[in-house]
């Protein structure tokens, strides 16, 4: 049986979801990718995630509308987000955590850095 965590990125951005998925896998997690908010809601209803990673800056849908639209579910109410994103000023941070997400961090992060914050807040397996 597979006890590894998954968690789930949304970046529009194919080398941004490869970085982040080989650093992932690196850690130990298993990895479920996503091209837009759209996608990642598709994603989300398909494979059960502990954690979801979303960029903001996206087509079709933002990170901000996907994390809304995650939270509007009641069965992901809890569901642990964390938005990476080059956007560092202050206003993109506080509509981050308005739309939901419980952490914000800005590109480039220390990956090293992106795993613990994902270890303490992530839920125990």
């Amino acid at each position: 049986m597979d006890t590894k965590q998954t968690i789930l990125i949304v970046d529009d951005s194919e080398f941004v979801r490869n970085y982040h998925s080989y650093v992932l896998e690196q850690a130990q997690f298993r990895v479920i990718t996503a091209v837009d908010g759209s996608d990642g809601l598709e994603q989300l209803y398909m494979n059960p995630c502990d954690l979801v990673i979303t960029d903001v800056n996206m087509t079709n849908m933002d990170g901000y509308e996907f994390i809304r639209r995650v939270r509007a579910d009641e069965k992901y109410r809890s569901l642990p987000i964390i938005i990476v994103s080059t956007e560092s000023e202050g206003k993109d941070k506080m509509k981050g955590f308005e739309a939901g997400a419980n952490l914000y961090i800005v590109k480039p992060c220390d990956p090293k850095v992106m795993v613990e914050n994902i270890r303490m807040i992530l839920p125990p397996a």
